[in-house]
């Protein structure tokens, strides 16, 4: 069983595209693969049940039969910072309660679990609170997307070493490249030369995720 948690460098990076895609080429390779959006800020009312849009997507890769609520049970209407999502509903983000949600998701057996983060690596859950104390205390293997474009080299770094100092693994990263960057073959090489662990996906942006399911390099996993 491999738990994989997909980190970016800032929000709107292609967390959930990469963790799509990534899903999508284990399945296809016949692997039993779960999915855990912990926490999501963006949802559409449907019944009694908060949606979000990108918890959805995933769902609808993983073969584990999961339910909405099972890959995503913290969820907020509104599209802002969940710990101040979290105040205005007068409610507490808890690192307990994402690790239960985690444990029924390992209760499934798959060959892997994919876990979405939130923003970046350190994503305020308020209280001082961290969804990386999350991924610390759980020993998932981190994989960055890294969203290139201008400052995106400080970003990458910086993360990178945050996730070191936490004592964990950084096992791939990906190049997320939804627009032309000036310099991007330089600014891939750059990273490249930086990074120990392997460049094991570089994505455009397409709507069949099958496209970007076959750009990856899955040996690493």
């Amino acid at each position: 069983m491999t738990d994989v948690f997909i980190t970016a460098t800032d929000t709107d990076a292609g967390k959930t595209y990469v963790a799509r895609a990534l899903a999508q080429a284990l399945v296809n390779q016949q692997r039993k693969v779960a999915v855990y959006k912990p926490i999501s800020a963006g949802c559409e009312q449907v019944g009694d049940t908060l949606i979000n849009e990108d918890a959805r997507l995933l769902a609808d890769i993983a073969n584990s039969g999961q339910s909405i609520a099972e890959v995503n049970p913290i969820a907020f209407k509104e599209p802002i910072a969940p710990h101040i999502a979290a105040a205005k509903t007068n409610t507490e983000i808890s690192i307990r309660d994402i690790e239960l949600g985690f444990a029924k998701v390992k209760e499934l057996e798959a060959e892997f679990n994919i876990t979405e983060g939130a923003g970046g690596w350190r994503l305020l859950l308020g209280g001082g609170k961290f969804l990386s104390d999350f991924v610390v205390n759980t020993q998932q293997q981190v994989v960055l997307v890294v969203n290139m474009k201008l400052g995106c080299l400080n970003h990458a770094i910086l993360t990178y070493q945050a996730v070191l100092a936490d004592g964990l693994d950084c096992v791939a990263w990906v190049a997320n490249c939804p627009e032309q960057m000036p310099y991007l073959e330089e600014n891939i090489a750059e990273l490249k030369r930086f990074f120990p662990m392997p460049l094991v996906a570089r994505l455009g942006y397409s709507d069949n995720i099958q496209d970007a399911a076959l750009a990856f390099d899955l040996s690493v996993f």
